[in-house]
């Protein structure tokens, strides 16, 4: 395993190449430690207007410390193919592809996304570092595989307002641009790579660009966006939008694994939603053989949302004398769900939906209890004493607007 451009997220410390704005925006000096770097939890006193940004204005966050990867060769597509369950035999270049990659058993290792950049190069981005399993499965190909992690600063635009931002300093028009393509252009005179995705479940955009270049795009998106609202936003905001689009977070919605300690806490893509992204009609892939098992058989348990019931909530606090209690902030604590006196399954991260107005959250449910409408028991403690409150299984995003996908007629 080469070590040359892998840096050791649990030792080393680093700050992104917009750390130099980041560091003098952020009011409340809350940061939390994201892939080795320092990211903001919120810049202002509380995430409120950061969020509020993400849904009806423009958010700016620093998405640098995400782990990315250049694979590049004629052997680029073949090894991918193999690597991850999507077909990335139909990307197309200036496509992006999201997918998850198993092990050999079919339990997820980690998700991201692949970016098509040529016929013949990809990028591909993760949640913590591949190197060693990309390089592992790649031995005989024609390819190389460079860690582009600290070589790619990249920025999230996301919200109402993104692509009008983008439009007024793009040299190129983004109206085109469909969910989850990319293209190339220049902001002012810094060329820059522009794909519609995001991790929010809204309009949005993610910018990547050469780390020389960061303050700059960071100054001209500032200025140019202040009529629209532009927001720098932190992880707090990020989280709560997150939930509401449904999108899975690795060691909080699942674990990788490569570092699960017991087999209980593996999940199959079947089990987190993403049976959607396998491909069962393609090659042999990593960890096909017991995806096809699985999906014969049915998998154990299904990955939903669930909406605690406000009513019964309520009473609960009033049978205290206290005023209802709601998370102020995204939890991420495994919390036990009931049917009758059997526990079934467990809710994994959850938050009160300021433009919903519902207190929402991700679950694993066993499977023969996880039809849509489905009435369960969450768990609470309220004054240290643990209760039972009415949960409904709903679909999944909770918020899902026209907008996300749609290009300007």
């Amino acid at each position: 395993m080469r070590q040359g451009n892998q840096f050791d997220a649990t030792t080393q410390l680093r700050l992104s190449p917009f750390f130099e704005r980041t560091s003098k925006l952020n009011e409340s000096q809350e940061w939390r430690r994201w892939s080795g770097y320092l990211s903001a939890t919120n810049y202002e006193l509380n995430h409120e207007n950061e969020y509020f940004a993400i849904r009806t204005k423009a958010a700016l966050l620093d998405i640098t410390p995400l782990y990315k990867y250049i694979i590049e060769g004629s052997d680029s597509q073949r090894f991918l193919n193999k690597l991850v369950t999507r077909n990335i035999n139909i990307c197309k270049v200036r496509q992006v592809m999201y997918t998850p990659w198993c092990d050999e058993n079919g339990k997820v290792i980690d998700d991201g996304t692949v970016q098509r950049l040529s016929e013949n190069k990809f990028r591909i981005t993760s949640a913590e570092p591949n190197l060693g399993w990309l390089e592992h499965n790649s031995l005989g190909m024609d390819l190389t595989i460079t860690d582009d992690s600290s070589t790619t600063a990249a920025l999230a635009l996301q919200g109402p307002n993104s692509r009008s931002i983008l439009n007024a300093v793009a040299s190129d028009s983004l109206d085109k641009l469909k969910f989850f393509w990319m293209m190339d252009t220049n902001l002012g005179d810094m060329p820059v790579s522009i794909s519609r995705t995001g991790y929010t479940g809204d309009l949005g955009y993610e910018i990547w660009m050469n780390p020389k270049d960061a303050l700059s795009v960071w100054d001209l998106l500032i200025e140019k966006g202040k009529s629209y609202g532009i927001t720098p936003t932190g992880l707090q905001a990020l989280d709560i939008s997150r939930i509401e689009a449904g999108l899975i977070l690795l060691d909080v919605d699942y674990i990788s694994s490569r570092h699960a300690l017991i087999e209980s806490r593996k999940s199959s893509p079947f089990e987190l939603g993403l049976g959607w992204s396998v491909k069962m009609k393609k090659d042999d892939f990593i960890g096909k053989r017991a995806l096809e098992k699985e999906l014969k058989d049915g998998p154990e348990w299904k990955f939903v949302g669930i909406e605690i019931q406000w009513d019964e909530l309520e009473k609960h606090y009033r049978q205290a004398g206290l005023a209802p209690g709601l998370p102020s902030t995204a939890w991420r604590t495994s919390t036990p769900l009931y049917n009758g006196s059997e526990q079934i399954g467990y809710a994994t991260s959850g938050a009160w939906s300021p433009i919903l107005k519902r207190y929402i959250a991700l679950a694993h449910i066993k499977t023969e209890y996880s039809k849509e409408g489905t009435m369960l028991d969450f768990e609470l403690k309220i004054e240290h004493f643990r209760k039972l409150t009415p949960a409904k299984i709903v679909s999944t995003p909770f918020f899902d607007p026209e907008r996300k996908r749609s290009c300007p007629a």
